[in-house]
């Protein structure tokens, strides 16, 4: 009888969920109420809002609450952001473009075309590249301030690809990898795909918490750290040289791998030194080309002590075998040109161009940036729920972020990540003109 009574109340809810006629944004009785209402024990309260949850219908936030999803909006289920649907501005993804790309492709092409190493392009390649492209990403790491020998690095279909190869190299199943309590949404599907345990450390500044990760090893067996110490994304810092070297002694301490994603470092005028540089016994630097050149080059690096080399090989054969050899020649061609050299200062003057316009349009808005990134972060007032801010800024043909994607704690704050590279300036001003009108709209 129990059982039928939870069934018939968790149907219910959800056809007033599902008709409107409990709004979205709307708050629910706390589960100790909604027993005693419904005559129910708690936990059959608890499980009743649980099973809501898992239908996407509700959302349970700590210390405020039970509410109503905003149920038109697609559920990011706290890992994947929503492609932006055709004509809509994408203020969700960065996929940063400069004029003339095209024809450096273009030419590129016809170079290869010509060469006289066609022929190889279409053979198996070693895993990890061939000898003399691994020696031109070693030397382009050497820009960042890595020392490498070419047996060092390993060439992967793009950083995420070269997360997904770490993961599978270096860790084990059941894992406790400390992560930044918001964080890279693809670290997280890595994490689900190898079945990782991820523990979530406060924000505390320009950087993670230490305080509070050094707590964490103490209280658990923690495997690795990943870390975004340069361009975080989504909060966009770069830790201070001092925090740096507290975190690589925290790891050294515990026997930490240190997982360094260095995607967006390029960004970043004269950081500090990076974690692998500080600790290269103990750290996987990853990066790649896809937001400094073209997300559709899909060619990254991997960099490590050359005795975990073998490891991290076998994960890439397991997954790809190699690198498209095409894509492969391409990159280090226009590495070693000076071609990427040149795009990474281009691309970092337009993103602060994009931020200076951010800056002047949402004046007035809270925000956390960094003055030469991609992205911007928009902690939203205490009355406002981003869900239902993010729906309406769909009906204005914006796509956009919320925490949920980033977020790995139990607590996901209000808050919107804003892509800014990958529309043009002008449209990037209106949408941006719009996203401010809508949220002062919905705080009166």
């Amino acid at each position: 009888m129990a059982e039928a009574r939870y069934k018939t109340l968790v149907d219910a809810l959800a056809a007033q969920i599902r008709e409107g006629r409990l709004a979205p944004g709307t708050r629910l009785p706390t589960h100790r109420k909604l027993a005693a209402k419904e005559g129910l024990a708690l936990v059959t309260a608890t499980r009743v809002y649980s099973e809501l949850e898992a239908m996407g219908l509700v959302s349970g936030e700590t210390g405020r609450g039970t509410f109503v999803r905003e149920a038109l909006l697609p559920r990011s289920l706290g890992i994947d952001q929503q492609l932006a649907a055709a004509g809509m501005v994408d203020l969700n993804f960065n996929y940063p473009s400069l004029p003339g790309q095209a024809a450096l492709l273009r030419s590129a092409l016809r170079q290869l075309a010509a060469s006289g190493d066609l022929d190889a392009l279409l053979r198996y390649q070693p895993h990890g590249g061939r000898p003399h492209e691994r020696a031109t990403v070693a030397r382009h790491l050497a820009s960042r301030g890595l020392k490498l020998s070419p047996d060092q690095v390993a060439i992967v279909s793009g950083a995420q690809h070269g997360l997904a190869t770490t993961a599978m190299a270096l860790l084990n199943p059941g894992d406790v990898v400390a992560v930044d309590a918001l964080t890279y949404p693809g670290f997280k599907v890595v994490a689900e795909a190898n079945r990782l345990e991820l523990a979530a450390i406060p924000a505390a500044g320009q950087g993670p918490d230490l305080d509070a990760l050094e707590a964490l090893c103490k209280r658990r067996r923690v495997r690795a750290v990943y870390t975004m110490p340069t361009l975080h994304n989504p909060l966009g810092w770069v830790m201070g040289a001092s925090r740096r070297r507290q975190l690589v002694a925290i790891a050294r301490r515990h026997g930490l791998l240190i997982i360094e994603d260095a995607a967006y470092a390029f960004l970043a005028p004269d950081p500090p030194d990076p974690l692998a540089a500080l600790a290269p016994e103990a750290t996987v630097y990853v990066s790649g080309l896809s937001k400094s050149v073209a997300t559709g080059l899909r060619v990254g690096f991997v960099a490590a002590p050359a005795a975990w080399m073998p490891k991290i090989e076998r994960a890439i054969r397991a997954t790809t075998w190699n690198t498209p050899a095409v894509m492969t020649a391409i990159a280090c061609a226009w590495l070693d040109e000076g071609i990427v050299g040149r795009l990474e200062a281009q691309k970092r003057q337009d993103a602060m161009t994009r931020q200076s316009i951010a800056a002047e349009v949402l004046a007035g808005l809270r925000t956390v940036r960094h003055p030469a990134s991609y992205f911007m972060w928009l902690p939203l007032a205490e009355e406002l729920r981003a869900d239902k801010v993010a729906m309406a800024l769909k009906t204005e043909r914006i796509s956009v972020s919320t925490a949920e994607p980033f977020a790995t704690g139990a607590q996901v704050p209000h808050a919107l990540r804003l892509a800014l590279g990958s529309v043009e300036l002008d449209a990037l001003r209106d949408a941006l003109e719009k996203v401010k009108r809508v949220i002062d709209d919905q705080a009166c």
